[in-house]
């Protein structure tokens, strides 16, 4: 890296805090300033992480001491944003996903691609160690034939939580519920293993919660390659569970599950745990839990510089949005969606 590549943070939710501590042990990385239209939570932010602070999203866009715009707020704002700062020849990085609709998403990446600005999608458990591993080994041909590939998110969200923001399950803001919020990390890892989809059959609802969006829901889908996939996502199971992705071949099965990895092939079968995993020396004082997005913004960075798409472009976020938007479509109209999906 030829010189400090220096970030505006707009945003000052649970996830912020994540993205400034990544940020602010990495070398020749620095964070100049945050934004919040909360004037008291950009100068919580600004005082607890000793950097300026403004609830001018204009003014941090003018200051030419900024070359990266990472966007943390609600989902349904990212383009918006992302725009402005591209508009204003910065690079981008939105939180997940890259909005709720399809239109906004191909805004926001012909915003990039007219201004000549780099475009990234936070998408951090690419870079878990335990995901790198079962990347490698599919990679490797040790599956066989991939015949199928499932994710289950089955998680727990309370009444509280979803009161904890008047954003949270929301269509506006949100886009959508377990698949689009909480799955969408889920689907992402399946497509990056699984190639491009098909044809989509899905069903939602919400049966739990008091909000807008679905709580719980299911999708069957064809890829491309011919091989079948099942995706599950709740917010409504007690007391929720640890998300689980399998992959399964012709001659073996991998299971991914919280951190860890089991393999089981015509070797024999193989466990590999997050205790076992190599952190690349990330230890004290950096939390391990920060380094996956100290890998991808590392990726982002080296895109710039290479003048590269990094590995989780705007293009490639938006396979995980559509994936989601033709699941509530199919429930809509209850029959299945091909792909690409119409708009």
């Amino acid at each position: 890296m030829s010189k400090k590549i220096r970030f505006g943070i707009v945003g000052s939710g649970v996830i912020a805090s994540f993205h400034v501590q990544a940020l602010q042990v990495m070398k020749n990385v620095e964070v100049i300033q945050i934004c919040d239209i909360k004037e008291e939570r950009a100068k919580e932010y600004g005082e607890k992480f000793n950097i300026a602070w403004t609830t001018n999203y204009d003014e941090m866009l003018a200051n030419n001491n900024i070359d990266i715009i990472d966007i943390v707020v609600p989902s349904g704002l990212h383009a918006d944003l992302g725009i402005k700062a591209a508009q204003a020849a910065k690079h981008v990085i939105v939180e997940k996903p890259i909005d709720v609709t399809l239109e906004k998403a191909d805004a926001l990446i012909d915003a990039c691609n007219k201004s000549d600005v780099t475009l990234a999608v936070i998408s951090q458990m690419r870079y878990f160690d335990s995901v790198l591993k079962m990347y490698d080994i599919i990679n490797s041909g040790k599956l066989g034939k991939i015949l199928q590939g499932d994710a289950y998110i089955k998680w727990f969200r309370s009444n509280e939580y979803y009161a904890s923001g008047g954003w949270r399950g929301t269509k506006k803001l949100d886009g959508g519920g377990a698949f689009m919020n909480q799955g969408v990390h889920f689907v992402d890892l399946l497509l990056s293993v699984m190639g491009n989809v098909k044809t989509v059959t899905g069903r939602v609802k919400t049966a739990a919660r008091d909000i807008e969006v679905e709580d719980i829901g299911m999708a069957m889908l064809e890829f491309d390659s011919g091989a079948y996939g099942i995706i599950q996502a709740s917010t409504a199971i007690y007391p929720g569970f640890p998300a689980r992705l399998e992959i399964n071949g012709t001659k073996g099965t991998l299971i991914f599950e919280g951190d860890d990895i089991k393999l089981v092939d015509i070797e024999g079968e193989e466990i590999y745990s997050k205790d076992d995993s190599k952190t690349d020396g990330a230890s004290d004082p950096l939390d391990i839990e920060y380094v996956p997005y100290i890998r991808e913004f590392e990726d982002v960075i080296n895109a710039i510089e290479e003048k590269r798409q990094p590995i989780v472009s705007g293009q490639e976020a938006r396979k995980a949005l559509e994936v989601i938007l033709a699941i509530y479509k199919s429930s809509e109209i209850g029959k299945s969606v091909k792909l690409p999906f119409e708009i």
